[in-house]
């Protein structure tokens, strides 16, 4: 007797695992460059995260009798957690983020396709308000010839130095604590942007082993968007969104007033291109309409604007996906798909009534 399991019942050729593993391949350009710019070091660390998440997959599935490795889920979770994190951070620290999106996260709530936010975010979140000082301190790519400097990111210094009451746009700010490149420097000249920008978008930045070259983020996210793994409105409308508020609010804690705040920077630093394309798109903690996924990316453009600029931390793009991907339930459930077939019935007039 065949089991008939609840819709839909359309069949397609793409499986799991080869989703799983495309987001993999998009991945690889930026984490690639991560271990170029840090160097074994970051290599070690996107490898521990990795084994850890596999493990505690592995360890779960002997327990609930579901053995799920070869979806390859947790490698791309285990990826994920591993390029949210620092190169010097020690070693024990990816490890209980993997773990914890695995085992908290995704297998509480009932494995693949049941937890209610992004395992990778959620376990970045926990060891970064567990272990704040160690996620905080980054280090600069080899060939700017710095150490590892305490908060060393664009985001972190500029925030540090309206705290002081300082004013002024990025260049200003960030002129005599960060080195710019030369090639960053001729570029800026010549297209009147701030250098810091260019360094961004090329990795010539400290941040996170997977977050730093914004130019390799996006095209992996695009080669995620051509092959159909994503959808272009979650990550567009999100940067978009946070683009548009950057420009016309975010010069205000600089003291450069209303539609004078910076574009290319906010874009290109932080997690903002990585969270964008790989994290807010999670098949299973976004909305399923086109609509739905329209208003989850505009919320997670607001509230990574909101704490960037305005809340304490110098980044906000894992928790503005957290809080969005928490409210996603409410969206799906009043922003529904009209039945094939359905047609309203009229509303009854007063004299119909009467």
């Amino acid at each position: 007797m065949k089991t008939v399991r609840t819709s839909p019942h359309i069949h397609g050729p793409l499986r799991t695992d080869k989703a799983m593993l495309f987001v993999v391949i998009a991945l690889l350009p930026s984490a690639l460059w991560g271990i170029w710019a840090f160097g074994l070091r970051a290599l070690l660390v996107l490898c521990v995260s990795v084994a850890a998440a596999v493990l505690a997959e592995y360890l779960l599935g002997l327990v609930s009798k579901e053995f799920t490795l070869r979806d390859y889920s947790a490698v791309v979770t285990g990826l994920l957690v591993g390029m949210n994190m620092p190169p010097a951070v020690p070693l024990y620290i990816p490890v209980i983020a993997s773990a914890f999106a695995i085992a908290v996260v995704k297998w509480t709530f009932g494995g693949l396709g049941c937890n209610w936010m992004n395992p990778a975010l959620a376990g970045r979140v926990f060891v970064f308000f567990s272990f704040t000082s160690q996620m905080s301190s980054f280090t600069l790519p080899r060939w700017m010839m710095i150490d590892t400097v305490s908060s060393a990111t664009p985001l972190s210094q500029m925030k540090a130095a309206v705290s002081a009451g300082a004013a002024g746009n990025s260049t200003e700010l960030l002129t005599g604590t960060i080195p710019s490149t030369d090639f960053a420097l001729s570029v800026a000249d010549k297209l009147g942007i701030s250098p810091y920008a260019v360094d961004a978008a090329l990795g010539n930045v400290g941040g996170c082993i997977g977050e730093v070259s914004a130019l390799l983020l996006l095209a992996g996210g695009i080669f995620l968007i051509a092959t159909k793994i994503i959808t272009w409105r979650i990550p567009v409308i999100y940067i978009g969104s946070f683009a548009v508020l950057s420009w016309v609010f975010g010069g205000i804690p600089y003291g450069l007033g209303a539609f004078h705040g910076e574009i290319l920077l906010p874009v290109f630093s932080g997690g903002l291109m990585l969270g964008a394309f790989f994290m807010a798109t999670d098949w299973v903690t976004t909305p399923t309409t086109p609509k739905g996924e329209v208003i989850f990316a505009l919320g997670c453009g607001f509230f990574t604007f909101l704490i960037r600029y305005f809340g304490s931390l110098p980044e906000g793009v894992s928790l503005a996906i957290i809080m969005m991907n928490i409210i996603t339930p409410t969206i799906d459930r009043f922003v529904r798909v009209k039945p094939f077939g359905y047609v309203r019935k009229p509303r009854k007039t007063k004299e119909a009534k009467a």
